[in-house]
């Protein structure tokens, strides 16, 4: 088969591989249909993952077909079009049934294997360990690109920014970042009452993707413009919004986030930092803050399945980009150039 494969920092090719086999009792192999490109990749492409080891195939996204199950898959069975779960778990450890799948024992206390510690989704067929519990049928009426969304993306924008910030009917919140997490973080917070959505970016076209998604109101990052003031000047009277969901990863837009909130208000961080970032509790101490973050579940999914079957959501309004899987390499380019080209989510796949 091809397959996209990591040979080393800014080195990969779109090459002829083995086919994966079956290993374990609880595998499947599926037959990929679309996949993804996310900013996760592109970080282990600039030498960012060195846990990712030289010959990995990349991506932990995607839909597809099952061509072949082990034994003890029971519930799964060939020919059944699937999400792909980017985490993947064992649902027998401590971990797993407290809720926390993200950190599978069974898997050396982490969930995100695909394009990582195993071989991913990026090539024409994939391996999923634990199949029954890392494969949710596609159903009818979800489209294969909202599936190919709802794998990763979409609940991490879901749990980790809106259901940990709390955001409840009539909540005002500013979403810091209009890129693929935040404006899935806008969408789903609109299907949970948000009575104000702002969203914060420094790219026009993000933040008219944000206003297509749900925002009601954008504040642009500029030189000079005090981002907390501006959000707090949108809020219902001047204290700040309910809960502030940051999804940029960077020192300078989590101390905004924090600007942004109100006494008693919830910070969700969603992204993904490679530096300290500063929580100022000699400042913050009287607010009565609240911060949460962490690693996504993928809990949500069969909620977020039955609001796209109701149309309360639609996920397929991030992608931006499709390419076949032979310009898998173009599609690198594109998302590798996301403000320049205009790219939110590319999709990768075999009918494209």
């Amino acid at each position: 088969m091809k397959a996209l494969v990591y040979h080393g920092p800014h080195r990969k090719e779109w090459e002829d591989v083995p086919d994966p086999v079956i290993h374990g009792p609880a595998d499947a192999i599926v037959r990929m249909e679309a996949t993804t490109i996310t900013g996760t990749d592109l970080h282990i492409l600039k030498g960012d993952a060195p846990s990712v080891p030289v010959g990995r195939i990349l991506g932990h996204e995607g839909v597809g077909v099952v061509t072949e199950v082990g034994p003890e898959c029971r519930k799964v069975r060939v020919g059944d079009v699937v999400i792909i779960s980017s985490i993947t778990k064992c649902m027998g450890c401590d971990s797993c049934l407290s809720g926390l799948t993200s950190y599978c024992e069974t898997l050396g206390g982490i969930g995100w294997v695909f394009g990582h510690l195993i071989d991913g989704t990026q090539a024409e067929y994939v391996r999923v360990p634990f199949a029954e519990n890392g494969l949710v049928p596609l159903p009818r009426g979800v489209t294969v690109e909202q599936g190919t969304v709802l794998s990763d993306m979409l609940p991490t924008g879901y749990e980790i920014g809106v259901l940990y910030g709390g955001v409840g009917e009539g909540d005002e919140v500013a979403v810091i970042g209009a890129g693929p997490a935040g404006l899935a973080s806008i969408m789903t917070a609109g299907a949970l009452g948000a009575s104000r959505i702002i969203a914060v970016d420094r790219n026009d076209y993000r933040l008219e993707r944000a206003l297509k998604c749900g925002a009601t109101d954008t504040v642009r990052v500029a030189d000079g413009v005090d981002l907390g003031a501006a959000v707090r000047a949108l809020s219902r009277d001047g204290l700040g919004v309910d809960v502030a969901v940051e999804t940029v990863g960077l020192p300078r837009t989590y101390a905004e986030a924090l600007d942004t909130i109100r006494p008693g208000g919830r910070v969700a961080n969603a992204g993904v930092h490679g530096k300290p970032a500063v929580f100022p509790p000699d400042r913050d101490w009287i607010a009565n803050l609240t911060v949460m973050t962490g690693l996504d579940s993928e809990a949500e999914e069969p909620d977020l399945l039955e609001r796209i079957a109701d149309r309360e959501i639609d996920p397929a309004k991030l992608v931006t980009h499709r390419f076949p899987f032979a310009r898998i390499l173009d599609a690198y380019e594109v998302l590798g150039n996301a403000d320049a080209r205009r790219a939110i989510r590319v999709i990768v796949g075999s009918g494209k």
